[in-house]
């Protein structure tokens, strides 16, 4: 008997300092092959894959003028959410699944998040497979001016923080989009402007030192994360086209 191949997943970088971080080796411990594109290399539908991520950057979704490709990523992530395709949009990929679904996106919107930040989950959260055995109350890095306003029709809110009202969401039964960045440890601080930070009135080093220290409990809170997107991954019907494992 043929065994089918393994899962894929492709991967849509939006910057070059926001990679996929530790979710990369946890995933493919996981059992499932990372296919990262950039740029003009964004395809407009998931043909071949059996998921979708979309990380990061500092975009708008709709910032066509400086990142042309985000056009492909909109329909990509449209595309994907009508065939039940799974779909894990991080920051700037949350923010594109808002706003293709019809949510409101606005940039340099309310209080910005930097650092190890704490989110709390909400009753909605309960029994939603993608924060299945989590806490109510968890840390991860943040690093974001722009916040999703409005949520979608239909979506469901997952996660809310003080500063930011709209953390984590729900569109259908298969996408999810996180304004915070489980794939980040408390080392990609150490990438961070200095300076921009003093500007802003943040200390860099106290920044770092309260990443520091809730590092070990927001990497557990990440795992989990990462392995049950992972679950569903492997758990959804694969279509035609990603049993193919047509190359990418």
């Amino acid at each position: 008997m043929t065994s089918l191949p393994p899962h894929r997943v492709l991967v849509v970088r939006n910057a070059e300092r926001s990679p996929l971080g530790r979710l990369l080796p946890w995933w493919e411990a996981d059992g499932l092959h990372m296919v990262e594109v950039t740029g003009d290399a964004v395809p407009a539908a998931p043909d071949g894959y059996d998921a979708v991520v979309l990380l990061g950057g500092g975009l708008l979704p709709d910032d066509d003028e400086r990142a042309p490709w985000l056009a492909a990523e909109r329909e990509l992530t449209r595309n994907a959410v009508a065939r039940g395709v799974p779909l894990l949009g991080i920051c700037l990929g949350a923010q594109v699944l808002a706003m293709v679904a019809g949510g409101v996106v606005r940039g340099d919107h309310g209080r910005p998040e930097r650092g190890s930040c704490r989110v709390s989950l909400r009753r909605e959260a309960d029994g939603d497979p993608l924060f299945a055995g989590l806490p109510d109350r968890l840390r991860f890095i943040q690093n974001h001016r722009d916040q999703i306003t409005g949520l979608p029709p239909d979506a469901v809110l997952l996660a809310e923080s003080d500063a930011c009202p709209i953390q984590a969401f729900r569109v259908g039964e298969r996408a999810w989009g996180v304004q915070f960045h489980p794939e980040a440890g408390a080392d990609r601080l150490d990438r961070w402007d200095e300076a921009a930070l003093a500007d802003a009135g943040l200390d860099l080093r106290v920044l770092r030192a309260e990443a520091e220290r809730a590092e070990p409990e927001s990497s557990r809170h990440a795992r989990r994360l990462a392995s049950n997107f992972a679950t569903l991954v492997r758990e959804t019907p694969r279509t035609s086209a990603a049993r193919a494992n047509l190359p990418g």
